[in-house]
């Protein structure tokens, strides 16, 4: 069994693909974004869609809710790729504040799959 890091840096992560647990790409970690006041990862951006980063659609991914795959270096996300087609997301010229991504994402995906 391959032994899970305690400690990696943000831009090892970021590009990450991530994928469901039944094997299908979802896309890629774009972004981490850090909670100041808690000292830790408030959620990671899933990219999702277009091409070279034209057209994709933005998901704010609470970390807990994905498990790490260091072996294929992948995120894997208990989501069905067809909940993420049809779920609003957000695009890069309108990322949601503090309040929008705590847990709303989860309401938002699961209502569509």
């Amino acid at each position: 069994m391959h032994e899970i890091p305690k400690v990696l840096s943000a831009t090892s992560l970021i590009g990450n693909k991530v994928v469901n647990r039944s094997g299908e790409e979802l896309g890629s970690i774009k972004e981490l974004m850090i909670d100041l006041d808690e000292g830790q990862v408030a959620y990671a951006v899933l990219s999702f869609g277009g091409v070279m980063g034209v057209g994709d659609k933005l998901f704010a991914i609470p970390w807990e809710a994905m498990d790490l795959d260091t072996v294929q270096h992948a995120f894997i996300l208990n989501v069905a790729k067809e909940a993420l087609e049809n779920a609003p997301g957000f695009d890069k010229d309108n990322w949601p504040d503090n309040t929008q991504y705590e847990a709303k994402w989860l309401l938002d995906v699961y209502e569509h799959q």
